[in-house]
This record gives structure tokens, C-alpha cells and sequence, in this order.
């Protein structure tokens, strides 16, 4: 018997991680559990919000005027599937995949290591003593790696190592920040994810921008360790304060002390056009958030996301008008319409 997708979302539902937030709200706010739990079907109905968004976007504080702002998961995964052609999402879920059709945004050297190109991983290993080994697959930074090649005795040894993991592993050479980047926080990469929509027409918009700052580790992802800050699209300057995931909120970074919220990037203009260049690589996948790097020489590409994800684009802390980031996406839909012939 065929099961409908509905039905499949709710067998496949954490009825223990619900229930535990029904009773975090229930604390918070002294409304019966009940009545929260109404509320929170009401939501998933109504706008595709899960327990998780109600209770990240604190939908049980937002009228229905504000709640209809918030991008939802479901809400996302009908831009995914409205803008993003299945059949070519792996050309950018996949890094490899990624790194060869997009070579000309990288700014750096890479090599895949497919366990039958031995000769051109080792070439790589002597061009680069340290550098950056990534699953070809994965996100929020799982599974990469920041390797020396000075702590094996060998680059042969070092080669069979890495071999172990083909042909789903891919080397990059280390990305040198911008100074101005690297002061805020110089033991990672410091990148700007910027989601862009490509509409049927062939235009290219810039929906948003968020400042993703690492925090003890290399890595600035926001489920690794990393914060987030909103920036204006506009102009590349950071408006707000930074937030970690223990809700932590930072104008200047811990470690360094650098300011962040007022930072402005340099070659902003630069990285607006690079990824509105990017988007029509690809066409067929026409939603995307992109990983965007600021090096001495210009901005590059780090990775483009299929899956641009909608959580930390209007997190509570950033939103104290308690809207949402839907309005845009509309906008854009409203703007799309007019040059539909």
C-alpha cells in the first residue's frame, strides 16, 4: 500500500523531541500543553512549520500576520523543489562534482583523490604542505579535515591514508582570508553565505546574506561551533551582532576581540556579481546559498548549497520586528511575474 508523503512525515516524527519542546514552551511561556500543541499543528498546517521552526521562531509569541513572514522548512522545500531541477542538484551536492564545474570561482588548487590518480594526489601533496581534505559529500562541516603533511613520515604514507577514504574525498589548498577577515577570527575561514534565486526569466536576485564566523575551530559553521551575523545584501555590512548555538549574542569576537557587528566586507560589489555569474552555471538549480570567501585577491567560492537551508536567516535575536524573511522571496516572485511574457 502506498504511502502518502503526510503520512510518511508523520511516522518519521520525534514525537519525544516534540513533546520535549511543547513542555520548554510550556515553561516559558505558562500556556497548557495542550493548547500548544494545537497551536503548533495549526502552524505546520498553515505555514510548513514544524515543532522545531514554532519553537526556533517562537511562532507561539507572532500574531498570524508575522508567522506568515517566516520562511518554514516546508516553505523551503517548495522553493527547492519550485526552482531546483532534482536531476542536476548533485552538480552541486557534490564537491567534486562542484569543484570541476566551477574551477573558474575557486581561486585555489584542488586535486580528487579517486585511489587511481595516485601520481597527481602526491604532485598536489608536494605543491602544498598543509591543506584542507573534504568528503565529497556531507554538510555543516562534517568530516573535513585540516592536514600536514609534516605529521607522516612519508607523502607516500600520507597518500595511502587519504586513498582509504576514495573516491569520495577531495584535497584543497588552504584559502588565504583577507586580512580584514582573518582579524576577526583567523583560525578559520571566515565565509559569507549568500542565497540567490534565478527566475524562469534568467534574472538573478540576491534574496539575503549572513555573516558565518568560526569559534574555536576551523570551521564557521553554525552547527560546528560557528556564529552567525545578518548583514545588509545591499552593502556587505554586518547590522547585527553575532550569535552562537547556545544563543550567545557577540558585537566583538570572544577570541580576538575584533569587531563584528559594523564590520563592512571589502570587494562586496565583486562578491554580489560573482555569485550572480555562478548562478547561470548551473541553471537548472536555480536556489541556491553560496559559500562565499574574501581573499586578498577578491572574493572566491567555497561550495554552493542545493539545500540553502532557512534557520539562521531570521533567527529571534535578529528579528525584533519579528519578521520574517518570506517577504523577500515574494518580492521576487511579484518582480518575476512582471517579465513572464
Amino acid at each position: 500500500m502506498k504511502i502518502s508523503y503526510l503520512l510518511q512525515r508523520v511516522l518519521n516524527m520525534n514525537y519525544r523531541a516534540m513533546l520535549d519542546k511543547i513542555g520548554s514552551i510550556h515553561r516559558k511561556t505558562g500556556r497548557s500543553r495542550l493548547a500548544i500543541f494545537w497551536d503548533m499543528r495549526a502552524c505546520a498546517v498553515k505555514y510548513g512549520a514544524g515543532y522545531m521552526d514554532y519553537d526556533l521562531f517562537e511562532m507561539y509569541s507572532l500574531t498570524p500576520e508575522q508567522r506568515d513572514t517566516y520562511l518554514t522548512r516546508g516553505r523551503n522545500n517548495e522553493l527547492v523543489a519550485r526552482y531546483n531541477d532534482r536531476a542536476h542538484m548533485d552538480e552541486l551536492g557534490d564537491k567534486i562534482k562542484f569543484n570541476a564545474k566551477f574551477t573558474p570561482f575557486l581561486r585555489r588548487d584542488w586535486v580528487p583523490v579517486t585511489g587511481e590518480n595516485r601520481e597527481e594526489v602526491l604532485a598536489f601533496l608536494a605543491r602544498h604542505p598543509v591543506f584542507m581534505a573534504k568528503p565529497s559529500k556531507g554538510s555543516c562541516g562534517w568530516g573535513i579535515e585540516k592536514v600536514n603533511r609534516e605529521d607522516y613520515p612519508s607523502p607516500e604514507v600520507l597518500y595511502e591514508h587519504l586513498a582509504q577514504r576514495a573516491p569520495l574525498l577531495e584535497l584543497e589548498e588552504v584559502i588565504a582570508q583577507h586580512p580584514a577577515v582573518a582579524a576577526i577570527y583567523p583560525g578559520a575561514i571566515n565565509t559569507v553565505r549568500m542565497v540567490t534565486i534565478r527566475g524562469k526569466s534568467g534574472t538573478v536576485y540576491l534574496v539575503t546574506a549572513m555573516f558565518r564566523i568560526g569559534n574555536g575551530r576551523f570551521v564557521d559553521n553554525f552547527n560546528s561551533g560557528g556564529m552567525v551575523a545578518p548583514m545588509d545584501p545591499a552593502t556587505g555590512t554586518v547590522i547585527d551582532r553575532a550569535l552562537d548555538k547556545q544563543k550567545n549574542l557577540y558585537v566583538n569576537h570572544p577570541a580576538t576581540g575584533t569587531p563584528i557587528q559594523g564590520f563592512a566586507f571589502p570587494d562586496w560589489d565583486k562578491a554580489v556579481a560573482l555569485v550572480k555569474e555562478a548562478a547561470q552555471v548551473v541553471p537548472e538549480v536555480g536556489y541556491v546559498g553560496w559559500d562565499v570567501c574574501f581573499t586578498p585577491e577578491g572574493p572566491c567560492l567555497v561550495e554552493g548549497n542545493q539545500f540553502p537551508g532557512h534557520d539562521i536567516y531570521q533567527l529571534p535575536v535578529h528579528t525584533p520586528d519579528k519578521i520574517g524573511i518570506m517577504p523577500r522571496f515574494r518580492a521576487i516572485q511579484a518582480e518575476e511575474a512582471k517579465l513572464e511574457p
